[in-house]
């Protein structure tokens, strides 16, 4: 294990942004510890450990109180690593599992009473594919049953084409990372504003994460932060936002999460867009207890 790479910053720098109680990090990662939970041997990415303790020592350097970690897929179907870090803060964390599109009802209630409150599928050309449309629709409805929502991670390019799917789906639909726009192809690309018109829906919201994968300039990554700020101003209450520490499969170093907390301002630049952002959206979205 000792040559496999790292993938955060190991002292990152502290934010001079002052969060609002129970701010909360929605799209978050933990790796292992492989000698108590193993990678899927069909993974092609094995990173280094990025333990519960290294991510609650980050969510207490920055001020996060709340936080939803979404299963990897260096870990495939076997939750349990997330499992773990839920009953580690309880009532604090959530979570966000990794399934076959054929899970049964009986095995959602499962992953439900140990915290998760969702499906992630991804659309990545790195990544095992997700689910097809016919196969979403019958899990809606057994996601519906339980109050849970469907999270989509999908190339810029594959917007447009799931839309229609994304969009007929009775339950709320959650796109990660503002689309995996590419920021260099400047505001006016079709892919943003496909994005922009599947958001329309009142049932689909966007996750303001991954603006260093947005960008293609070095931090502060200022290119990105256009699009995330007209994504929280046209849709305040569908919005939220995450670290996506320990960041997989990022295209250079790790990025300091300091910087990417020190763009919240600019992304939401008002404290009711920032309560909205970081508080209030994510209670309604999770199930999270109201805020103190």
């Amino acid at each position: 294990m000792a040559d496999q790479p790292l993938t955060w910053h190991p002292s990152p720098h502290k934010t001079s942004v002052a969060l609002p109680r129970e701010a909360t990090d929605c799209h978050c990662h933990v790796f292992g510890p492989q000698a108590v939970f193993p990678y899927a041997p069909e993974s092609g990415f094995k990173p280094a450990d990025a333990p519960k303790e290294a991510l609650f020592a980050l969510h207490d350097r920055m001020g996060i109180e709340r936080c939803v970690i979404v299963q990897s897929g260096c870990h495939g179907f076997d939750n349990r690593v997330v499992a773990d870090a839920i009953a580690a803060r309880p009532g604090r964390y959530l979570g966000i599992a990794l399934a076959p599109p054929e899970i049964s009802l009986a095995g959602l209630k499962a992953l439900d009473a140990q915290g998760f409150r969702g499906l992630r599928f991804n659309y990545m050309s790195h990544l095992a594919p997700g689910a097809d449309g016919p196969a979403l629709r019958k899990l809606a409805g057994r996601l519906a049953e339980i109050g849970w929502h469907l999270q989509v991670h999908m190339e810029d390019r594959l917007i447009a084409p799931m839309s229609a799917d994304l969009a007929a789906l009775p339950v709320p639909v959650v796109i990660d990372h503002i689309g995996r726009i590419d920021a260099s192809k400047g505001r006016q690309q079709p892919e943003f504003d496909a994005l922009l018109r599947l958001l329309d829906h009142d049932h689909v919201w966007c996750k303001v994460s991954g603006s260093e994968r947005a960008s293609r300039q070095e931090p502060p990554y200022a290119d990105a932060v256009p699009f995330a700020r007209e994504v929280v101003e046209r849709f305040p209450d569908r919005v939220v936002w995450g670290t996506d520490w320990p960041h997989p499969n990022f295209r250079a170093a790790p990025p300091d999460d300091g910087d990417l907390f020190d763009l919240l301002p600019s992304i939401a630049p008002t404290p009711a867009l920032l309560q909205a952002l970081m508080v209030d959206n994510p209670t309604r979205l999770y199930g999270f207890k109201e805020a103190r």
